[in-house]
């Protein structure tokens, strides 16, 4: 707030930033009131029904969609970086058998910035960035090498070789197809599944300044390269508040397990002895609008995969929230995530791999955040202010001068089962040939 009062700057305090902007933009809007997402302008709906994913990526990067030249050419590039160096690849074999995918992916994407030292502003000095053609090369290095590098830490998972990437399919056919492909000379991916995690990917491209969208902007505001930001970007997106959602509404629908079970659980949850994962948002206070298009997806998912009996729980449970005066009241709707873990787990992800999943697409939002960064006037490195509620001035007391009252252990920690035997072995017993001589 630039206002003055009694000498001193008034600020607002906002834990959460929940009513804070800190940047313009016009990457996408959101009407929480009515339930509408737009890209660069465009209807989520719209985009979902007559586009594509790389197409999108374009229009969220740029602020227009391309036309027929400028798309061959962008999806040529991309393409193109899909390949990742052996150097990194061979880091990625380093990691242990049952390593996160996630894990994974983050620290490959930390790594993987250490191989382009003449994009890297910390080295080289922001002005690089003035250099268009510089700053696209690393946007198509990112897009084009992450779904490489997310593939890997799925077979990596599963114990089997990794597959090189081809450039004859779709963004999301060539993702499956480095996925799933064995020993085949000519292996396809399903078209049909490629087109489904298609428009998945478009759904989860972009969604404002979120907690991980945030990140990019926040780590990337102190000249941070991009790789390193999309990294720092990742791990925000691992925490179980942003993209573990959709692994906890399955979760909650295989605990609820038939629909005869849905009229209980939700009088659990309004005594509030459960929660309703799934439902509600930050920012709609209506029906998410891409829940509606997954929703569609998910059908479509189980025509080529086989009927997955959470939908009809899913269906039950979203019809009967619906007409309940308590969520009602409480502007609670299905969300994206509702159904999105429904339809991956269906199409054969684990669950560990869903955050893996949201981060392909949601890469293009970040990056397209960015890249606004870099033209925007008003950019400034973050430095929220802190409400400072701890001690007054105090005086340095010698550790003689201190207290020994025993108070509950600062340094806890769980011990290992090494621990436990080394600190056993270091306490003081009477030999066993004690003895006076």
């Amino acid at each position: 707030i630039n206002a003055e009062y009694g000498g001193a700057p008034l600020r607002s305090y906002d834990p959460g930033f929940i009513n804070t902007s800190v940047c313009s933009s016009k990457i996408s809007s959101i009407d929480g009131e009515n339930g509408v997402l737009r890209y660069r302008g465009y209807d989520i709906e719209d985009l979902a029904k007559n586009s594509s994913f790389l197409e999108v990526a374009f229009l969220l990067l740029y602020g227009e969609l391309p036309n027929k030249e400028e798309l061959d050419e962008w999806n040529s590039k991309i393409m193109r970086h899909t390949f990742v160096h052996e150097n990194l690849t061979q880091l990625m074999k380093t990691f242990r058998y049952d390593a996160h995918p996630m894990g994974m992916v983050i620290a490959s994407l930390g790594a993987l910035s250490t191989f382009y030292p003449e994009a890297n502003a910390s080295l080289q000095g922001m002005d690089i960035y003035k250099d268009k053609s510089l700053v696209n090369k690393q946007i198509f290095r990112i897009i084009g090498k992450l779904p490489t590098i997310a593939a890997c830490a799925y077979r990596h998972r599963i114990g089997r070789p990794y597959n090189l990437p081809v450039n004859h399919l779709s963004y999301a056919g060539n993702f499956l197809y480095m996925l799933d492909r064995m020993s085949e000379a000519n292996y396809q991916p399903d078209p049909r599944l490629a087109k489904a995690m298609d428009v998945m990917f478009i759904l989860h491209a972009e969604h404002g300044l979120n907690n991980s969208t945030a990140a990019m902007r926040h780590v990337s505001s102190a000249g941070t390269d991009p790789v390193t930001a999309v990294s720092a970007a990742a791990a925000s997106l691992y925490g179980t508040r942003h993209g573990g959602a959709n692994e906890a509404a399955l979760k909650m629908l295989q605990r609820i397990g038939s629909v005869e079970n849905v009229p209980a659980f939700i009088e659990r949850v309004k005594r509030k002895e459960e929660l309703l994962m799934g439902f509600g948002h930050r920012v709609y206070h209506s029906y998410d609008p891409r829940a509606r298009i997954i929703k569609q997806v998910a059908h479509e998912v189980f025509e080529i995969c086989g009927h997955n009996a959470l939908i009809d729980v899913a269906t039950a449970l979203e019809k009967a929230a619906l007409e309940d005066e308590y969520f009602i009241k409480r502007n609670l709707y299905p969300n994206l995530d509702f159904y999105s873990g429904l339809v991956y787990s269906s199409i054969g992800f684990p669950a560990d791999m869903f955050p893996v999943l949201f981060s392909i697409p949601r890469s293009i939002g970040w990056l397209a955040h960015w890249l606004e960064s870099l033209d925007d006037p008003e950019s400034r490195i973050f430095r929220p202010r802190q409400n400072y509620v701890g001690e007054a001035e105090r005086e340095f007391v010698p550790i003689h001068m201190r207290p020994a009252t025993a108070r509950p252990s600062l340094l806890s920690y769980r011990s290992t089962g090494t621990s436990k035997r080394n600190t056993g072995a270091a306490q003081p017993r009477s030999s066993f040939l004690s003895g006076k001589l």
